[in-house]
């Protein structure tokens, strides 16, 4: 819908990019707006994403897509339970010409990695990639190695089974900026993935997806996200929904000041996707699931009972009063 405004911040170039984006995944993708939409307010926002959901949902693709409208280096990694450190780090080789061992950068230096089944591997895996997530480094044998900007993860999980993979621990799932549940498409948009498949004869040619955005004009785009207007108000309110997930009798685990700051930064990527230079509080309850499902833990007479962690948020939601 058209602002019936005049925005203070001009945000043309980034609605008509973020646009442009959206137009080349849909040309494979159906449905699933949702997602994208998040996945492009956490590239806005310089986070990295958790996304849940059976297989088969299009998880891995959508991450791809989005990589390949960005010209940036993307790497896949398929975490396996007996992926080790060394095998997306890199590793020290010995060279017999210089008698020197040299360091052999592993998939994680790249701007987008897309990590596959992330709670298949061990803590020991999960940890090397904790660095690189929160200090966008990484260190091996005492050295440290600056990641390049731009660096996002892309993760993805398996709700449903349990057997063979190990739980991410809080810390590491709070440094994801979202959690994003992808659910099964409806049945219009699965008609209309079957057709389109079929009429391109059971393949999915990736190679027409055209490159939207390069590391400069995503560099730009991130700064004018930035500078979207929030009022005073609106951060208190805020800090009042993050308090209350703290006080909250159905939690066990409230979230951390980590999650205001990624409610804050999303909620301005929210407003420049709706071509808005300032925030408003419908911004900042859209973002709160994403944010928060992932942050908070549910006490174990609630999880027996069967409670959706959504449930909660939109209950501690409803019970803040939103600002005039």
């Amino acid at each position: 819908m058209e602002n019936q405004f005049e925005n203070r911040i001009d945000l043309t170039d980034l609605v008509k990019k973020t646009q442009e984006v959206k137009n080349e995944i849909g040309t494979v993708i159906v449905g699933h707006q949702q997602m994208i939409d998040l996945l492009l307010m956490a590239l806005l926002a310089d986070g990295h994403v958790l996304i849940e959901g059976v297989p088969g949902v299009a998880k891995t693709l959508t991450a791809r897509l989005l990589a390949k409208t960005i010209d940036v280096s993307f790497k896949r990694i398929q975490f396996t339970p007996d992926l080790m450190p060394g095998d997306i780090i890199g590793t020290s080789v010995f060279n017999n010409k210089t008698t020197s061992f040299e360091f052999k950068k592993g998939p994680l230096f790249a701007n987008i990695v897309l990590t596959d089944e992330i709670n298949r591997s061990p803590a020991k895996t999960q940890s090397a990639l904790f660095e690189a997530m929160e200090e966008k480094q990484i260190t091996v044998d005492g050295f440290t190695h600056l990641l390049e900007e731009p660096f996002m993860v892309l993760a993805t999980q398996n709700p449903i089974e349990h057997e063979g993979t190990y739980r991410l621990p809080e810390a590491q799932l709070d440094r994801f900026l979202f959690k994003i549940n992808v659910s099964y498409p409806s049945l219009e948009d699965e008609s209309a993935m079957l057709l389109n498949f079929h009429n391109n004869q059971n393949k999915l040619d990736l190679s027409k997806i055209k490159t939207v955005l390069n590391k400069t004009t995503l560099a730009e785009l991130k700064a004018i996200t930035g500078k979207i207007i929030v009022e005073s108000h609106l951060i208190n309110y805020i800090a009042q929904i993050v308090n209350a997930t703290r006080k909250n009798p159905a939690l066990y685990l409230g979230a951390s000041p980590r999650a205001s700051i990624a409610i804050l930064a999303t909620a301005k990527a929210c407003a420049c996707l709706q071509n808005r230079d300032f925030v408003t509080p419908e911004d900042i309850k859209y973002v709160c699931f994403p944010v928060l499902r992932h942050r908070v833990m549910l006490t174990p007479e609630k999880e027996m009972e069967g409670i959706n962690i959504d449930t909660v948020i939109q209950q501690i939601i409803d019970k803040v009063e939103v600002p005039r």
